[in-house]
């Protein structure tokens, strides 16, 4: 499903041509692709929480991506030097699970450590809060073709700081908005679809607290995905995330900020993020 981008602009338009260009694509090496996005629901009732981690390689580009099997991950916070295995039921999926708690993942630093044919991987993140959504309605209003589907979405910033969100719209789309325009006070905004949210359908969106690095990461994704792949699809050009290679180094609670190692070329695409969620549910009519 396309993304259908709310603000309006002006496009030339190009007249079609019957030549075929061949363009050679860059190939990259090959990389570990990480998606350790972790939503914290802090609404459940339950204080147990399971620790997700998708991992996979990629190559060239737009090239298919296949599951890894790594020699070891884990998670550990920093401020209690608690350390849970994340190899508890892994199958071959390339999906790496690991059963802890909502204290764990939301007090203090937390580092995700992996190692691959010799090699060590790690990022360092700290629980992002966010606020909940107010209002998610259907609209009325279209843009280009008329059969688009308008959804509109409200929510209260948090006053005496600053927020970066990062809207999950279901099938792979995303929206990232920082709060320099509306701090402290409600921001609505239109979100289209097109004529695949059908009448009946069920879907479901999402709010989540990010920091600006995520923000950053996440917007360059959005732009270079186009919103047909999805931005943990494969990537049509290396977007560095915060997971970087730590081949060597004993003590990484020593180190003030790993993305600041940045002279290796042999990083992990990807990013560790820990967010709390806000979901509501739209059936579209």
């Amino acid at each position: 499903m396309k993304k259908l981008i709310f603000i309006l602009c002006m496009l030339p338009f190009f007249t079609a041509c019957e030549d075929v260009i061949e363009v050679d694509l860059p190939t990259d090496k090959a990389r570990l692709s990480v998606d350790a996005l972790m939503r914290i629901n802090t609404t459940e009732a339950s204080t147990s929480y399971t620790a997700e981690v998708r991992v996979s390689a990629s190559s060239n580009f737009f090239e298919s991506i296949e599951p890894i099997e790594l020699d070891l991950i884990s998670l550990t916070n920093v401020e209690t030097r608690e350390t849970i295995n994340l190899f508890n039921t892994y199958n071959g999926s390339g999906i790496y699970q690991g059963d802890t708690t909502v204290d764990f993942m939301t007090s203090g630093e937390l580092i995700l450590y992996m190692e691959y044919q010799g090699q060590q991987y790690a990022a360092r993140t700290t629980y992002v809060p966010t606020v909940p959504i107010d209002k998610l309605v259907q609209g009325d209003a279209t843009l280009f073709s008329g059969d688009e589907t308008e959804i509109i979405v409200a929510f209260k910033d948090q006053p005496d700081r600053t927020d970066f969100y990062l809207f999950d719209f279901d099938f792979n789309e995303y929206l990232v908005t920082e709060d320099t325009f509306y701090p402290g006070r409600t921001f609505e905004f239109s979100y289209f679809y097109d004529d695949n949210a059908t009448e009946g359908m069920n879907i479901e969106v999402s709010i989540m607290g990010v920091d600006q690095s995520f923000y950053n990461y996440m917007n360059q994704l959005i732009v270079q995905s186009g919103g047909d792949q999805g931005p943990f699809q494969t990537p049509s050009a290396t977007v560095r995330g915060n997971i970087v290679n730590v081949t060597g180094i004993e003590d990484l609670s020593e180190l003030d900020d790993l993305a600041s190692i940045v002279d290796q070329d042999n990083f992990a695409l990807g990013y560790f993020a820990v967010c709390q969620t806000f979901t509501n549910t739209i059936t579209i009519e």
